[in-house]
């Protein structure tokens, strides 16, 4: 893409010229015009200082003169030619008296003509001298500004660089700066015109900044949590070393697969977690069923449930529950649902799912028979590894962020309730429905 400055140029120089050929057309038809009304004025003098002239004798003397642009001619009162300056020429014949124009073989004429005496003058000029002559004075009116262009070019160049000084200075304070340096630039002495850019970029930084903040804060935090892990797994793997019996190596193997197990779960969330972080991946958006989604999760996760002698069922799918969202991360989103609220449902409790249709807005709703999360804790369980005080249940801390990071890039709302079996109601809201491509 081209310069704004040579943007600028280019327009303003071409604005200038098409401004200059409009001015030098107007000036030009000015000119004719004025030039005209003059010459008409000389015609008419010349006709009527003729009027007590008498021709014989005089015509060679005046036809011999080439320089004399006029052509006179004089008719009696029989219409025979008396006198005619310059007979080579052809002058067209009078139509009437005073002001005409007329055309002949050699051109366009303007011919003034008067009686007097039963003689007729007529004194005729050609047109293109008139039109030479104006077209002379108009060029002679715009040719200083043609000579002067190039000026007009080197000082619009002049300014437009000085216009464009603030977006040069923005230029090179954000170049100077290094990649951890993201405070927010001045807008003191920013003109108005650039402003809306200095927030525009300030905004950004700002947005950079949380990332990159919360892009640090993940890391340590994973880096910390897996920590522990990594370190049962070693003391797990001593312990397999020194048994002594196959007795004693057969249960520090089950410890160490069922460590192997957590670690590889917890790494599992994480990567899911970073893959819904915006502008990790690209969601495609399509029409998404909730009913069909919320009977796979359930046929998904019923081995899980019979395991641990816990009622997993759909208590309500409305086909007419269809939302804009891409597939694959709803679907996580209501495994990390159905997972959670498995995992801490005792034995012999239930967990319901269903979906709908709420004040038209879709809707996805997960309630157990567990103990629940208490009020004061409900916003803190979406952080990072927040792990509840007195929770013995096996887990990374990291399904209730992946469920708002989902939901948050669908404009869905998650809130934490109390079902009425007396456990944990999660509702996921979405947005009012969108048109989109069936998926």
């Amino acid at each position: 893409m081209k310069s704004i400055r040579h943007n600028l140029l280019v327009a303003l120089l071409g604005a200038m010229c098409v401004l200059m050929l409009l001015g030098g057309w107007a000036t030009y038809r000015a000119a004719r015009d004025e030039a005209g009304t003059l010459f008409d004025y000389h015609l008419q003098q010349i006709a009527l200082s003729l009027r007590d002239q008498t021709f014989q004798g005089q015509a060679e003397a005046l036809a011999s003169d080439e320089s004399l642009d006029y052509v006179i001619r004089v008719w009696d009162r029989s219409g025979l030619t008396i006198y005619f300056s310059k007979p080579h020429q052809t002058l067209p014949e009078l139509t009437r008296l005073g002001y005409s124009t007329a055309d002949s073989r050699e051109g366009e004429w303007r011919v003034f003509a008067i009686q007097y005496h039963g003689l007729t003058i007529a004194v005729a000029q050609p047109m293109r001298v008139r039109n030479q002559l104006a077209a002379n004075a108009a060029w002679s009116t715009l040719k200083p500004f043609f000579v002067l262009l190039p000026v007009f070019g080197l000082l619009i160049w002049i300014l437009v660089s000085r216009g464009l000084q603030p977006l040069a200075r923005i230029a090179r304070a954000l170049k100077a700066r290094t990649p951890d340096s993201l405070v927010p630039l001045e807008a003191g002495g920013v003109p108005e015109e650039a402003k809306p850019l200095v927030f525009s970029l300030n905004d950004l930084l700002a947005r950079l900044k949380a990332a990159l903040d919360a892009q640090r804060a993940f890391v340590a935090d994973a880096a910390h949590e897996l920590r522990t892990p990594l370190t049962a797994l070693q003391l797990q793997v001593q312990l397999v070393e020194r048994a002594e019996s196959e007795s004693a190596r057969a249960a520090a193997l089950g410890e160490l697969k069922s460590g192997l197990q957590r670690t590889a779960h917890a790494v599992q969330q994480l990567l899911t977690l970073a893959r819904q972080e915006p502008g990790a991946a690209e969601y495609r958006f399509a029409t998404v069923n909730l009913a069909e989604l919320v009977r796979q999760s359930v046929i998904e996760h019923s081995r899980l449930a019979e395991s641990s002698g816990i009622d997993l069922g759909v208590t309500h799918a409305d086909e007419a529950a269809l939302v804009a969202g891409d597939a694959d991360a709803l679907r996580i989103l209501l495994a990390n649902l159905v997972g959670n609220a498995l995992r801490h449902t005792p034995g012999g409790g239930r967990v319901d799912v269903s979906c709908g249709l709420r004040g038209g807005r879709a809707f996805l709703d997960v309630a157990d028979s567990g103990p629940g999360i208490p009020a004061a804790d409900r916003e803190r369980v979406f952080d990072r590894f927040y792990r509840r005080g007195g929770d013995n249940e096996a887990g990374s801390g990291l399904g209730l962020s992946i469920v708002r990071a989902i939901a948050d890039r669908h404009d869905a709302q998650v809130s934490l309730g109390d079902s009425d079996s007396g456990g944990l109601l999660v509702c996921v809201l979405f947005a009012p429905a969108r048109n989109a491509p069936a998926s």
